[in-house]
């Protein structure tokens, strides 16, 4: 049967019609442990009772009415993620690529306030900020950048976790307005920096008077352990962006802003229609009220050091396994060779699990992961990497 579905997507031969915590059944009722998470998305697991409850409840009442009106729950979210965060204030918006393309408006007028005509904003190689012309102009990996010429002008690549790098940039150009930044790289194949990165390239943007942008599309909302990763660095950027699991699959993204990047966008310079609608909004705080339950992060931070402990053991005597990383649920596997074909491996054996980078597993599993299922996934993977690299 032909599809009307565009080729955009390389998919498993799968189709999921259900999920429960951690669990998904496809549509033969057969059942497989997701170690995804929708790409970091259902970080509090399927159907999970309070997100769809606010759901059910706010669909009965109100799904949309456009920002041409009072807030109402979108006044109530902003205030809780300003509480969280350490920010001052949010914009809505329906995806990360979104919430990423209000960074870089910011920090475009912030130049253009400045009276820099061309502003530049520095970011990192092997980055991935999303696939909208601008963000897709940000990002740092010219391969999902063929194509697609000619790019926006304005964006500068550094390699990530080399302050050095920032530097000698900065002291080349002064139309730099922004340095935009993942506190770890999860499309370019979770790569976790030093952990002085993010506090020394805050004191070179105090220094030259420049916006700390993070993107916190992946890490944000407990992936690493804390609410947001910044807060392991004990500092605040000027703009940080959020979306995936904000909204536990309801799609939602945010960026925040404070102090001299707060007010740079006013009424006129920036929209969006479905942006902070009552729904999403309804989500959002649902999950808000379930990731900062008692003990949810660090049990976050305890799952993730148990699965990296355990790959660890299995895999130390493998040659090909050239390193294991993690921050909180956020698990890389890098070997010595391309591994695309172990997502196929895994999925036979009832576990979804994702390749980045070509060369490196990417484990995201929802936060509601138990003891049992951490034994399945380890087990389960580092068996197949054996056979993999035999």
């Amino acid at each position: 049967m032909t599809s009307h579905l565009m080729p955009t997507y390389a998919r498993q031969s799968v189709t999921f019609a259900r999920g429960e915590g951690a669990w998904l059944w496809d549509s033969t009722g057969r059942r497989y442990l997701d170690a995804v998470a929708g790409i970091a998305v259902c970080s509090l697991g399927h159907a999970h009772p309070a997100v769809a409850d606010a759901l059910c409840a706010q669909s009965r009442t109100l799904l949309h009415t456009s920002n041409l009106y009072g807030a109402g729950l979108q006044a109530q979210l902003a205030d809780r993620l300003a509480e969280l965060s350490g920010m001052d204030n949010v914009f809505f918006s329906n995806s990360g690529a979104e919430a990423n393309e209000a960074a870089i408006k910011i920090a475009r007028k912030y130049g253009h306030q400045k009276g820099i005509d061309e502003p530049v904003v520095l970011t990192m190689e092997k980055s991935f900020h999303g696939r909208t012309m601008g963000t897709l102009s940000a990002t740092g990996n010219t391969k999902i950048k063929q194509g697609f010429a000619p790019l926006l002008a304005g964006f500068r690549h550094v390699a990530y976790n080399d302050v050095p790098a920032i530097e000698a940039e900065l002291a080349a150009d002064a139309n730099i307005v922004a340095i935009m930044v993942e506190p770890v790289q999860g499309e370019g194949g979770v790569n976790i920096p030093a952990p002085d990165y993010l506090n020394r390239i805050r004191e070179l943007c105090d220094r030259h008077d420049l916006l700390m942008i993070l993107d916190e599309i992946q890490t944000g909302v407990g992936r690493t352990g804390r609410f947001l990763a910044y807060q392991h660095n004990g500092m605040l950027p000027d703009v940080c962006t959020m979306a995936k699991a904000l909204g536990n699959g309801v799609p939602i993204g945010a960026c925040l802003a404070r102090g001299k990047a707060a007010d740079v966008l006013t009424a006129g310079n920036h929209g969006s229609t479905f942006g902070g609608n009552p729904l999403a909004c309804a989500a959002a705080l649902a999950v808000l009220n379930s990731v900062t339950a008692d003990g949810l992060l660090d049990s976050v931070a305890a799952k993730g050091a148990q699965i990296h402990a355990a790959l660890s053991q299995a895999l130390a005597e493998n040659s090909h396994v050239a390193a294991i990383r993690h921050k909180g649920l956020m698990i890389g596997v890098e070997l010595d060779r391309p591994c695309g074909e172990l997502v196929g491996m895994a999925l036979e054996q009832g576990v979804l699990i994702n390749v980045t980078a070509d060369n490196t597993i990417r484990l995201l599993p929802p936060f509601v992961i138990d003891d049992a299922q951490i034994a399945m996934l380890t087990g389960t993977l580092s068996a197949l990497i054996q056979e993999f690299s035999r």
